[in-house]
């Protein structure tokens, strides 16, 4: 009994560290700055699939899709 409750959590265990990860949230940006998340496709970094920002005037924009693979840049307004 004891063998398989081991058993079951271990396999728990690896099944919650062997998941990916799934894409990376964009971070808030904070009041006085425009923001920009880019995103790629890979750990190259070359090829940008995505991005996700704000202005300094509180529009957002966005196009494109998010993965893990991101770039993240705070600029202050003037």
């Amino acid at each position: 009994m004891i063998r398989r409750a081991l058993v079951a959590a271990a396999l728990a265990t690896t099944a919650l560290v062997a998941l990916p990860a799934g894409p990376a949230q964009a971070r808030a940006c904070p009041l006085g700055y425009a923001c920009k998340s880019t995103y790629y496709s890979d750990n190259s970094y070359t090829q940008v699939v995505g991005v996700f920002g704000g202005t300094c005037d509180g529009s957002a924009y966005n196009w494109g899709v998010k993965t893990v693979y991101q770039d993240y840049v705070e600029t202050p307004c003037e």
